[in-house]
This record gives C-alpha cells, sequence and structure tokens, in this order.
C-alpha cells in the first residue's frame, strides 16, 4: 500500500516544473542593463523586491522631483517577492496574536496602520492597473486536530475585540465552505487578507516606478558601500552610485551591512501548483464561492490558496535552514519536501486524487527571532534598512518603505514613535550554536503538534527571550 502511495505521488509530480510558477511566464519583464558608470541621485535603493520597489515608489510620490536610483542584482521580483504564496495581509506583526504578545500596549495602533496599509495597495494597485487579479477574500484558518479549535477560538475574539469581520465556524460550517475530511472548524478573517499574483505585483510596482521617472539597473548586486564628502557609495561591479541617502532592501541575501545579517537567517519554504481544476473537481470541494486563502492552525502549517484560472498552490510545513546560513540555487529543490507536500495535499483533498502538479518551487523567508519586521538605521542615519518579515512581507514591506522613508528625511511620525519600530529582536548566535538551535526549535514544533500543541521546555525558554523560529 505504502509503494502504491509512493507511485501515485511520483505520478502527480513527474511532470511538475522546477520552477516558480508566477515568473514561468512569456510576459515577463525584460531586464534592464546594468549600471557602467558612476551616477549620482537624491536616493539610492539596494534591491528590487517588494520592499525596494515600494520604497522607490512612495519615494516619488512623496516628492515627484527626487531622483531614484535603485539597484538590483537580478530582475526585480524574481525571488521572494514572485514566489510566494500571494496572501497580502494586513497583519504587520505576523499575524495578531504574535503582535498581541509582543505589543501589547499599541497593538490597537498596529492593527490599524496595517488596515490602513492593506486600503493604500489597493489603491495603488487601481491607481496604477497593475493587473494582479487583487481579491481581498480573506483569510480562513482551520483547526485539524482538537486543540486547536480553541487558538482559532481566541484568535476569533481577539478580532472581534477590534471590531473586524470575524467568523469562528465549526465543523459543519467550514465544510459548507470547503470540503475536507481534515477539518473540525474554522476562523475566518474576512477582510484582512487580499490573494493576489505576487509576481505581477512585483512587475506592476516596477513599471509604475520607471514610469515616475525611478532608474533602475538589474545584474547590478552592491559589493561595498563606502563614505564620500557627505555621500554614501555603493559600489558595484561596472559602477558606482553616490547618494546622501540608501534605503537598503535586501530581505534574505546577504547584504553590504553586517549588522542587519545578524538578526536574520534564510530559511527555505516550499511550493506546489496544481494543474488548473475542471468546474467537476471545484465543485468537489466546494471552494469556489468566497475564493479565500487558507491556512490551518498547525505550528508546522501549510498556506493554500485558488489561482485566477482555479490551480490550488499548496505550500509551507517545511521549514528548512542550511548550516551558514547558506543560500544557493540548488536548496531551492527539495524532492522529500515536495513529497511531503503532495502527500499532505491528497490527504486534504481526496476526492481530487488524480490530479497532477505542473510546478515545484522553493525560495528563502528572511526570519528572525521576533517573526516579523525590524528597522534600523547606519552612517549616521544616511542609511535606513527592514528586514525579518518572515513571510508576511507581501503586505508589510509597503509599511516598512514608509518607515525607512520617514528616517531618512528625519520625520517625526506616527510611524517612527511605534516601539516595534525603535526596538530591534535579539541577535541570533552564530554557528554553530544558530544551527542546533533552529533545528532544535523545529523539532519541537513538531512534537508539540504530534502532543496536543504543549510547548515543551526549550520553546517556553524561547517565548521568555524572545527569540524563536517560525514554520
Amino acid at each position: 500500500m505504502q509503494a502504491k502511495g509512493s507511485k501515485l505521488l511520483a505520478s502527480a509530480l513527474s511532470e511538475a516544473a522546477s520552477t516558480p510558477y508566477w515568473t514561468d511566464r512569456p510576459d515577463r519583464p525584460v531586464p534592464n542593463d546594468p549600471l557602467t558608470t558612476a551616477t549620482d541621485a537624491d536616493l539610492a535603493v539596494i534591491g528590487g523586491g517588494y520592499s525596494g520597489l515600494w520604497t522607490a515608489l512612495l519615494a516619488k510620490e512623496r516628492d515627484p522631483g527626487l531622483d531614484v536610483v535603485l539597484v538590483e542584482s537580478a530582475l526585480c521580483g524574481h525571488a521572494a517577492s514572485g514566489r510566494n504564496g500571494g496572501f497580502c495581509a494586513a497583519s504587520l506583526t505576523h499575524g495578531l496574536a504574535n503582535g498581541m504578545d509582543r505589543f501589547p500596549d499599541e497593538i490597537d495602533d498596529l492593527e490599524r496602520l496595517g488596515r490602513q496599509n492593506l486600503d493604500e495597495i489597493e489603491a495603488a494597485v487601481r491607481r496604477y492597473n497593475i493587473d494582479c487579479n487583487f481579491e481581498r477574500t480573506g483569510e480562513l484558518e482551520v483547526a485539524t486536530a482538537p486543540h486547536e479549535l480553541e487558538w482559532l477560538r481566541e484568535s476569533h475574539d481577539a478580532a472581534v475585540a477590534l471590531g473586524y469581520r470575524s467568523e469562528l465556524l465549526n465543523a459543519e460550517e467550514v465544510q459548507n465552505l470547503v470540503h475536507s475530511p481534515t477539518y473540525l472548524g474554522g476562523w475566518w478573517d474576512r477582510d484582512g487578507v487580499a490573494m493576489l499574483d505576487p509576481a505581477r505585483l512585483a512587475w506592476g510596482l516596477r513599471r509604475a516606478c520607471l514610469e515616475k521617472g525611478v532608474r533602475i539597473y538589474e545584474g547590478t548586486p552592491v559589493q561595498r558601500i563606502s563614505k564620500s564628502h557627505g555621500n554614501l557609495t555603493l559600489h558595484t561591479p561596472h559602477g558606482e552610485v553616490r547618494a546622501p541617502r540608501v534605503a537598503l532592501c535586501t530581505s534574505a541575501f546577504q547584504g553590504p551591512l553586517a549588522k542587519v545579517s545578524r538578526h536574520v537567517v534564510p530559511v527555505y519554504d516550499y511550493a506546489l501548483m496544481t494543474e488548473p481544476l475542471t468546474p467537476e473537481q471545484l465543485e468537489s470541494i466546494g471552494w469556489n464561492k468566497h475564493r479565500m486563502g487558507l491556512g490551518d492552525a498547525s505550528y508546522r502549517f501549510h498556506y493554500y490558496r485558488l489561482t485566477s484560472d482555479n490551480r490550488i498552490l499548496f505550500g509551507g510545513y517545511d521549514a528548512i535552514y542550511h548550516f551558514g546560513s547558506r543560500i544557493a540555487p540548488d536548496l531551492e529543490y527539495n524532492e522529500a519536501t515536495f513529497e511531503t507536500l503532495a502527500k499532505h495535499f491528497f490527504q486534504t483533498f481526496p476526492q481530487l486524487d488524480g490530479l497532477r502538479f505542473t510546478h515545484r518551487w522553493g525560495g528563502i523567508i528572511d526570519t528572525c527571532g521576533r517573526f516579523c519586521a525590524f528597522f534600523g538605521s547606519a552612517y549616521k542615519g544616511r542609511l535606513a534598512y527592514a528586514a525579518g518579515y518572515t513571510g508576511l512581507g507581501v503586505g508589510a514591506t509597503r509599511f516598512g518603505a514608509e518607515v525607512m522613508l520617514d528616517r531618512l528625511w528625519h520625520l517625526d511620525t506616527e510611524r517612527t514613535r511605534l516601539r516595534m519600530v525603535r526596538s530591534r529582536p535579539l541577535p541570533l548566535p552564530p554557528e554553530p550554536l544558530r544551527s542546533a538551535g533552529i533545528q532544535l526549535t523545529r523539532w519541537s514544533m513538531a512534537r508539540a503538534d504530534s502532543h496536543q500543541g504543549r510547548r515543551n521546555l526549550w520553546l517556553k525558554t524561547m517565548d521568555l527571550t524572545g527569540l524563536g523560529f517560525d514554520s
């Protein structure tokens, strides 16, 4: 029976392309030329993911006359911004529970600013005619084990207290929304999450930046930063950018500022994409009525969603760290994880037996000890950075861009006064302690999932110190 199951999984994955579904398209942008000379700018942005693109675009919205240069080592949106699940959440704190635990005195403000930020993303998508299939569907979190039902109730009660459109669902009610034998109940945040096409959002922001006059140089990695006569100079293989203000937006990638990497670790996350479902297959799971994003409440959770052509993206569960914070193209493909995800997919939707996957891929998430973004500056305030979004950067990076611009122009704003913005997580230990701690945490989380959610001494200790690791 096990051999038969393995053959079925292998068959389902046999024709899956080893590339992100979202970027595997003939209409992806042609890269801009790399920088090949020395140039000056009012603002230099390092990194062409969401963080850098929002920073450049918002800077031009604040001051259309500003000369902004953005340098990207590859193509804008090629990394996490172009290969994620497309969940654009209002939360700035990696979920309401994490925010309440870490910033209880300002959670009301953080949630209000997060909802405002999501509204502004939706407005920008419309204003710049970004065709990214933006759908304000909300997200349904489901319980797949009895102990998770109380967690959902706590989340629902906290959301209701903040005035959100929230629904707590019993087993029958959640089955009426999406049919899966694994669901025991659910919590539906009706409007705090939007679903979108992540690559098309990145490409749309890139186009908007270019139309606003941002100079974008792709294939242009920054090798180091130096100080010179009141400016910072970005040194690239074939050119330089001199600017009085720099925004560092390199996410989990090792940037030219060591102090950031002490707080961030790159963790590999993986996903599968199915072929389009037939109308009969879609009807068998009942998901086509509301099309909300889905995730389960386990510590090692799955996330999944429908695309515009009714494919299912299914990802999460494994979050893999490699010794020494190693990042390499070959780590984006993990056959064991793909098989595990395929197995879990068919356990979730056994009525879709025989469905095939067309794409399988992985990529890095910039996680940190507090699971949500942190902010800082260097070179006496001439450089600002934001990092550590831990998989929730589709929405929160826009807020982070506003924070960086406020800091670079030394503005006293509600954002810059937040304790979340003024504080930073504890630095993560060096190797080999870093790897040992992360692997012990992963083992402890898996154990908690199989022991009614009970956190062992290691996880409780991590909670007390403010360090952690999230799936």
